[in-house]
């Protein structure tokens, strides 16, 4: 059998044909025609998958493109069989490019819209029963997830049911090829290059490709981790050894509690409550002048932090339960003045930490709350 090869970037090519595999190294720009002997074909590839070798040469961007992803795959430590199985037969998502090209643009930044809306959404009569519902279900897991993590159950559950309507909904996209879509629009490529090289270390470590099912944007599994969150914060929450965020509920709650953790939370501290907040204040007074490095439109809107002491002598009364003196807190008017305001912790922070949105963590405090009541 004979073969002609040419090379343009890499000057060492990988030849597999009946079997039989050859390496060979040349100059850049040049070529090279080998004789191997006809032997039986051995596959060692997933059904749909094409290797490499197979491929005959292509005009298409994208499957041009693929070799990048091989070549940074493949300096990361990834197995060879990994790539060849999951890489060289990846389609193009248009669907997926269209999702992102679609993203809103805002266009008055300075425009701020009520929360009410979004909370009567978001915190409705059914997420709180079967949040409530969940908690019972699964409350020896989280009894044992809290004495490890140090974290509210309620708001993982509340978390888990913000992000994936209590595992409903984790979305069917195929997370690799969502993800080289996305890295070959090049909008952000570096990021979903980074991304989908970290899906294919979740394959490496024994996570099947077909469990590998996320959003459009890559989040995957009932904590909708990103690929490189996933490979540092899974924990395993059921005790079987092994932290499965796509089918272990109690994995993926553990998960969810090990990244609040890693990103500050404080064991027995609220993540807000909700409070009046007198006329005779004055927001220039508690305006903060901290500008934060990422996130700044949502922080933007908290006052400087104060102690709830200090809170209460301006006039701050709390509507319900409150905060002892000594806690630190900022003040949030989602709905603007004559409103119910909220007083956040740093635990506050850390929700925002997971989804950096001021209606988004509101909303998941305030169904934890809902959820803790029963």
């Amino acid at each position: 059998m004979r073969w002609t090869i040419g090379w343009t970037v890499a000057s060492t090519a990988s030849l597999a044909v009946g079997g039989v595999s050859a390496q060979i190294d040349r100059d850049p720009g040049s070529s090279v025609e080998i004789q191997i002997a006809q032997a039986q074909p051995i596959s060692t590839l997933a059904p749909g998958y094409t290797s490499s070798a197979t491929l005959a040469p292509s005009t298409n961007p994208f499957d041009q493109y693929k070799g990048r992803l091989a070549a940074l795959a493949r300096s990361a430590g990834i197995r060879q069989s990994t790539i060849d199985a999951n890489v060289y037969g990846l389609e193009l998502n248009n669907r997926v490019i269209a999702l992102d090209q679609e993203q809103p643009v805002v266009s008055n930044p300075g425009a701020i819209s009520p929360f009410w809306p979004y909370r009567e959404q978001h915190v409705t009569p059914s997420l709180i029963a079967r949040g409530q519902d969940r908690y019972s279900q699964l409350w020896p897991q989280l009894r044992w997830i809290q004495y490890r993590y140090g974290v509210d159950p309620a708001i993982l559950v509340a978390i888990y049911g913000q992000e994936t309507n209590y595992g409903a909904i984790t979305g069917n996209f195929d997370l690799l090829e969502a993800l080289a879509s996305l890295a070959h629009e090049g909008r952000r490529r570096s990021f979903f290059e980074t991304e989908f090289v970290d899906a294919l270390k979740l394959i490496d470590l024994g996570i099947p490709r077909w469990v590998l099912k996320g959003s459009w944007a890559g989040a995957t599994g009932y904590p909708q981790f990103m690929p490189s969150i996933a490979l540092r914060l899974r924990a395993d929450g059921d005790g079987d050894g092994f932290a499965d965020l796509w089918r272990s509920q109690a994995d993926g709650l553990a998960s969810i509690a090990n990244y609040l953790r890693d990103a500050g939370w404080k064991p027995n501290v609220t993540w807000g409550i909700p409070v009046r907040v007198p006329s005779t204040l004055s927001w220039t007074t508690v305006q903060t002048r901290f500008v934060p490095p990422r996130c700044q439109r949502v922080y933007a809107r908290h006052s400087r932090w104060l102690t709830m002491g200090e809170w209460r002598a301006l006039g701050v009364q709390p509507l319900g339960r409150t905060l002892p003196d000594t806690e630190m807190a900022t003040l949030l008017e989602p709905d603007g003045p004559d409103a119910t305001a909220y007083l956040l912790t740093t635990n506050y922070r850390t929700i925002l930490d997971y989804n950096c949105s001021n209606f988004y963590a509101l909303s998941v405090g305030l169904l934890s709350d809902a959820i803790a009541r029963r």
